[in-house]
């Protein structure tokens, strides 16, 4: 372990020349001095710490001023030192680097809003120069590396659990391996020891059972390579007893069931030897389908490169094997930090800010909750990446799975909320349609376009979620304004009376609510009724014994419109009756949900009859019509057929073709009953209207197949 000044300079200088002895020499004695009387939980000095952490990061072989940082990085905050003497002795460079550690060390990292509230200035902070973070993570692995000088469970439990939240992710994020599988073991280790003690007494086992040779198995492997006239150097090890755990979770699988828990590593001179060696392994031992990754190609977003692929290896042992070369190597060990080893004459400056740390602050704007944020970035920061294209060329890289929804948030919110459908490689493609390496696309919008609900489910990216929730929420108020207004304007005309902002102060206070605004939402939702509104203000109408006459059957001499229809906030369709455009409706207002659309007609009215507070006069608008981009677009809604077909050869064929010259489109067949003459179906399909609907069944009549035909009802 390095204990002196020279120790430093002289392990430095292997990599850097210019290094200057003075500063290195001084801001070891100041470091010394500042942390004189100071010790840490174990009883050691606490300058071992700083030290400590230098020396990783010349391991990492970061410049002098990160190293300096490191020296330097607790003396703000545990002694009288100043920022301002830094910066006369050091410079404003080195200044700026303590000065964002000290920032960061001071952040409590709490459950909650507060941990959400610190990710992001910890984020914030990182953004301007990524070596604060750099050095803040050679400084929480040296404090995981002595926990153990921590008596208090507790204390050492929460550590351990921040560190696993978010200290491993990121350095994950920023490529360096190395420091995030030693926090997870080691958090592990001390977060869940049980679990952990009996993976590892696993996996002795199983080795001592020479199941696992994994000496044989990398001989084998360099054998073969070398064979080829390829030179490499092969080396194999058992996955953690961390990512095993995870694994066993994710998979929900018993240690016993998984099979590829080693991996070996082939390091060749150069790329084309990757795919040779990954050609020559898939040539002598058999290739596991849809486990083949190609990260050479298309890296990771934190620049990482290599060749994986799982086989049935030698002794029909299922492995896991990653080609690379040495320099990929480093990138993968040490992330970032490498960039600037092979980099000459790169600045800091370079490349500092980059674009996740920028994406991660931006679904902190969209989402409305912290738990909301951290759920959101640990999607972003967890899955694998493709790579695809705007029409202009313009690189989006997404989540392993992500579709054309994701596409859209990626370009902008904005585009997102408008988008309804895509351009993929030039063909019309449904916005859902899942996006694969390479593919352009170009997102379809509409001046009337929004977001479905159901997108939050089908999306995978933490940006396209909080966005789209943020515009769900924001719909979904200015919506049940509109009905609560709605609905307490219908009240009041039948009181004869008229409404004014003014008397609707007096309720407020009555059901502990802010403002008017306040109070129309909550009608709308459902949760206050209009009646009991006027009832309030107007008592001798309450009391009085003309009560409102009992509608069964609301006159539909007024109508509200049905605008901007979005399914799972304020307007449903009842599936009692399917209505369709071109029939008389009628909505009910139902509790936290907004309106209800039931055909007049429909049987399930009757139990709203004592309800008259509840029934809203509604039309349709245009026939279920709208307008984009100039042109006429179809709304189509669900219509139902129950039919009796002959039990003959192309009946069912028959009818399926009237249906689709009559511009239906099908979209479900149910047998209901059969016999030896006679099959009965039921057969869902999209229509523009009750009109249209009607042609299909006069059209279906004509068929000599068809015993009858007639609209279905649940």
């Amino acid at each position: 372990m390095i204990t002196t000044a020279s120790q430093l300079y002289k392990k430095i200088t292997k990599y850097d020349s210019l290094v200057s002895y003075k500063a290195i020499n001084n801001a070891y004695n100041l470091s010394k001095k500042a942390h004189a009387n100071q010790f840490r939980g174990s009883g050691e000095a606490y300058f071992t710490h700083p030290l400590a952490v230098a020396d990783y990061l010349i391991d990492m072989r970061l410049d002098s001023s990160t190293i300096i940082t490191a020296l330097l990085h607790d003396v703000v905050e545990d002694s009288e030192i100043t920022l301002k003497k830094i910066e006369d002795e050091f410079g404003s460079e080195i200044s700026k680097l303590v000065d964002g550690v000290t920032k960061l060390s001071k952040l409590d990292l709490k459950f909650g809003f507060a941990q959400a509230e610190n990710f992001r200035k910890l984020l914030l902070a990182s953004s301007d120069d990524i070596r604060v973070l750099l050095v803040k993570l050679a400084d929480r692995l040296h404090n995981i590396r002595t926990i153990d000088g921590i008596k208090n469970d507790e204390k050492r439990s929460k550590i351990c659990f921040e560190t696993l939240e978010i200290f491993a992710p990121l350095a994950e994020r920023l490529g360096i391996n190395a420091i995030q599988r030693e926090l997870e073991d080691r958090c592990f280790a001390v977060l869940k020891p049980e679990t952990r003690d009996s993976i590892l007494k696993r996996l002795k086992l199983i080795y001592s059972q020479d199941e696992l040779n994994i000496p044989y198995i990398t001989k084998e492997i360099e054998t073969l390579l070398k064979k080829n006239n390829i030179k490499c150097l092969v080396t194999g090890r058992i996955k953690s007893s961390y990512s095993i755990w995870k694994k066993m979770q994710y998979k929900n699988l018993s240690m016993d069931q998984l099979s590829d828990i080693m991996a070996f590593r082939v390091i060749v001179d150069d790329v084309p030897s990757c795919y040779k060696s990954l050609g020559l392994l898939h040539q002598e031992y058999t290739a596991i389908m849809g486990r083949f990754k190609d990260y050479i190609s298309a890296p990771k977003r934190n620049g990482y490169q290599s060749l994986h692929s799982s086989l049935i290896g030698p002794k029909k042992t299922r492995i896991e094997v990653q080609i690379r070369t040495s320099i990929m190597n480093e990138f993968a060990l040490n992330g970032v930090a490498a960039h600037w080893i092979y980099k000459e004459g790169a600045k800091w400056s370079e490349g500092i800010k980059y674009k996740w740390v920028r994406e991660l602050i931006q679904i902190i704007e969209e989402s409305s909750e912290p738990e909301e944020f951290l759920e959101n970035t640990k999607l972003e920061m967890y899955n694998d990446q493709i790579f695809c294209f705007t029409p202009n060329g313009n690189l989006i890289i997404l989540p392993k799975g992500a579709n054309a929804i994701d596409f859209s948030y990626a370009v902008h919110s904005e585009i997102g909320n408008a988008a309804v459908g895509a351009k993929i490689n030039n063909k019309n493609r449904l916005i859902t349609t899942e996006i694969k390496n390479g593919d352009q696309v170009e997102i379809l919008t509409s001046k009337n376009g929004f977001p479905d609900p159901k997108w939050i489910e089908i999306c995978v990216t933490g940006k396209a979620k909080s966005a789209i929730k943020r515009f769900i929420r924001n719909r979904e108020i200015k919506e049940f304004l509109q009905l609560g207004t709605a609905l307490l304007q219908k009240e009041y005309r039948q009181q004869n009376k008229r409404m004014h902002e003014k008397s609707l102060i007096k309720v407020i206070d009555k059901f502990g609510l802010s403002d008017v605004e306040e109070l129309l939402i909550e009608i709308g939702k459902g949760n206050i009724k209009s009646r009991d509104v006027l009832n309030f203000l107007y008592p001798e109408k309450a009391n009085s014994k003309n009560k409102l006459p009992i509608l069964k059957k609301p006159q539909l001499q007024e109508s509200m419109k049905i605008k901007g229809v979005i399914s799972g906030m304020a307007i449903h369709y009842a599936h009692c009756c399917h209505p369709l455009p071109g029939e008389r409706i009628v909505g009910i207002v139902t509790t936290g949900k907004g309106i209800t659309v039931h055909a007049l007609d429909c049987f399930a009215l009757e139990k709203f009859n004592d309800m008259p507070e509840v029934w809203l006069e509604i039309s349709w608008d245009r026939e279920g019509e709208s307008i984009h981009k100039g042109s006429l677009v179809t709304v189509l809604s669900k219509g139902s057929l129950v039919t009796v077909l002959s039990n003959e050869p192309g009946s069912l064929a028959d009818v399926t073709k009237i249906i689709s010259l009559n511009d239906g489109n099908i979209s479900n067949i149910q047998v209901v009953s059969r016999d030896l003459d006679f099959y009965k179906f039921n057969i869902d399909l999209e229509v523009r209207n009750l009109s249209h609907l009607n042609q299909i069944i006069a059209a279906i009549r004509l068929s000599h197949f068809v015993e009858s035909v007639q609209r279905g009802k649940d």
